[in-house]
C-alpha cells in the first residue's frame, strides 16, 4: 500500500502553492441566471468544496462570447462585464476558504443545445455530432448540423477566449482552463473525424491542434505572468463516448508537445477511467501520454474516487488529480481521506435527476452573523 503523503504533500502549480494534490473537477451544473450571471447559491456551492479540503477548484464550463459559445440554458458566462462582476462573490467565497479557483472557458461548438443568442451552431466542418442532446441539461433530440467556420469566425472565437480570460483575471480568478475536451469546439478541431478542413487548421495533427495552441498562447500573452492558463483534453466526447484520435498516441504526442510549447501551465487529461490504457490494450493512459510527450504538469481525471486509485495516478507521475462525482458525494473528500474516514457512495438519481443543477445538490444556507 502506498503512503498518504503522495496525496497530501504540498505542491506548486505555477505561481500557486497547494496544500494537497486533490482538486475539484469542472462539472456542468446549469444553475446561473438566464442571462448568465453567477448566483449566491453558486458561491455557497463552490465554497463548500474549498472548505472540504480541495486544494484547488475548477469551475463548470463558462461561455466566452455573445455569439455561438453558449452550450446550455442557465450556463454562466464571462462574455460581459456584468457576468464577470457576478463571479466576484464566488471567487471571494472560495478564497475565504483558502483555496484558489480557475475559470474553465468553453465554446460549445456543434454540441450546443441551449443558446440565448442564436439557434445556429458552428464547428470546424459541417459534421453533425453523434448521439442526442442531454435531458440532464435541458436538451432533447438530435444535434443540428453546424455551419463550417470561416477564418473570421476563428479569429472572433479566439478574441472571445482572450476577453473572457481578462474578465476572469479582473474578477479575481487565479487562472483559467481552456476547454479542449469532451467534444466541444476546440476538441472538434482536434478530431480528424469532425475536422475535415483542408486549410491550416485541418489535416495533420499539427494543424488540428493549431486552434487550441493559438488560444493558449493568446491568453498567456494577454494576462499576467502569475495568472494560470491550463488546458483540458480528452479523446471521448459527450456526444460520442467511443471517439478516439485518428492516429492514437502519435496524435497525442503532437498535441501534448504543442500545448506545452504554447505555454500551458498544466494539461488536464480526462478519461472514463484515468488508470486504464487508452491507446490499445498495452498503451499508456491518457495522463501517462501527457507526461511522456509534454512538459507541463499533468492533472489526471476519471474514476479516481477510491483513495488507492487516486494515489496510483500520482505515483505514476501525475502532479495532481481532480474528482467529479466523488466530490459531489463527498464535498469534504480530502478531509475524509486524510483523516481515514469512510466515504459516501455517489447516488446518481439523488444528485443529478431530474436536472443536473445545483438545486439538486445539498448546499448549506449561509451562517447567521
Amino acid at each position: 500500500m502506498t503512503s498518504d503523503t503522495s496525496l497530501f504533500d504540498e505542491i506548486s502549480l505555477g505561481a500557486l502553492t497547494l496544500d494537497n494534490r486533490v482538486g475539484l473537477a469542472p462539472m456542468t451544473r446549469t444553475s446561473a441566471t438566464e442571462d448568465g450571471t453567477a448566483t449566491a447559491e453558486m458561491a455557497r456551492y463552490y465554497a463548500k468544496f474549498a472548505r472540504g479540503g480541495f486544494s484547488f477548484l475548477i469551475t463548470e464550463g463558462i461561455y466566452t462570447d455573445e455569439a455561438h459559445s453558449q452550450g446550455y440554458h442557465n450556463q454562466p458566462g464571462l462574455a460581459t462585464d456584468e457576468q464577470a462582476t457576478s463571479w466576484e462573490s464566488v471567487v471571494d467565497a472560495v478564497h475565504d476558504e483558502d483555496s484558489p479557483i480557475f475559470a474553465q472557458l468553453m465554446h460549445a461548438g456543434a454540441q450546443a443545445q441551449g443558446n440565448r443568442y442564436t439557434d445556429e451552431t458552428i464547428a470546424p466542418a459541417a459534421v453533425q455530432p453523434k448521439g442526442e442532446q442531454s435531458p440532464l441539461y435541458g436538451g432533447e433530440g438530435e444535434f443540428p448540423v453546424p455551419r463550417k467556420m470561416t477564418h473570421e469566425d476563428i479569429e472572433a472565437v479566439t478574441e472571445g477566449f482572450v476577453a473572457a480570460a481578462q474578465r476572469a483575471e479582473a474578477a479575481g480568478f487565479d487562472g483559467v482552463e481552456i476547454h479542449s475536451a469532451n467534444g466541444y469546439l476546440l476538441h472538434e478541431f482536434l478530431s480528424a473525424e469532425y475536422n475535415t478542413r483542408d486549410d491550416e487548421y485541418g489535416g495533420s495533427a499539427e494543424n488540428r491542434v493549431r486552434f487550441t495552441r493559438d488560444i493558449v498562447e493568446a491568453v498567456q500573452a494577454a494576462t499576467a505572468d502569475e495568472f494560470g492558463v491550463g488546458v483540458r483534453i480528452s479523446q471521448a466526447m459527450v456526444s460520442d463516448e467511443e471517439h478516439k484520435w485518428e492516429n492514437g498516441e502519435d496524435d497525442a504526442a503532437v498535441f501534448f508537445d504543442a500545448l506545452s510549447e504554447a505555454g500551458a501551465d498544466y494539461i488536464h487529461t480526462t478519461d472514463g477511467d484515468a488508470t486504464a490504457p487508452t491507446f490499445g490494450d498495452d498503451g499508456p493512459t491518457l495522463a501517462e501520454a501527457a507526461i511522456e510527450h509534454g512538459d507541463a504538469p499533468v492533472i489526471a481525471n476519471g474514476g479516481l474516487g477510491d483513495p488507492e486509485t487516486a494515489r496510483s495516478v500520482v505515483d505514476s507521475g501525475a502532479a495532481l488529480l481532480t474528482l467529479g462525482t466523488s466530490a459531489l458525494a463527498n464535498p469534504d473528500w480530502p478531509t475524509k481521506v486524510k483523516n481515514n474516514e469512510a466515504l459516501d457512495d455517489f447516488d446518481f438519481e439523488k444528485t443529478l435527476l431530474p436536472k443536473a443543477t445545483i438545486s439538486d445538490f445539498e448546499v448549506p444556507a449561509p451562517a447567521d452573523d
